[in-house]
C-alpha cells in the first residue's frame, strides 16, 4: 500500500520505492530505502510529514504514493 494511504501515527517498513531513477535516488538520499522504518506524523491536504531515521521530512502526496509500505 502507498505511504499516502496510511493513518497518522502508524509505523511501517518500506517495501519498495517506485518511479523513475531520479525520483528513487532523491528519496533514497532522504533515507527512504527498502527495509527502513517509517512513521506517519501527520497528513495535511494529502501532503505528509513522516519520520524516517530519526528525522522528520515533509513530502508531497505524489512522492508519498511512490513509497510502498
Amino acid at each position: 500500500m502507498p505511504l499516502s494511504m496510511v493513518s497518522d501515527g502508524e509505523s511501517f517498513l518500506i517495501k519498495k520505492i517506485m518511479g523513475k531513477e531520479e525520483v528513487r535516488r532523491f528519496l533514497e538520499n532522504l533515507g527512504f530505502v527498502a527495509g527502513a522504518q517509517v512513521s506517519l506524523v501527520s497528513k495535511i491536504g494529502g501532503n505528509v510529514i513522516v519520520q524516517v531515521k530519526e528525522s522528520r521530512i515533509a513530502i508531497s502526496k505524489e512522492m508519498a504514493q511512490k513509497i510502498i509500505v
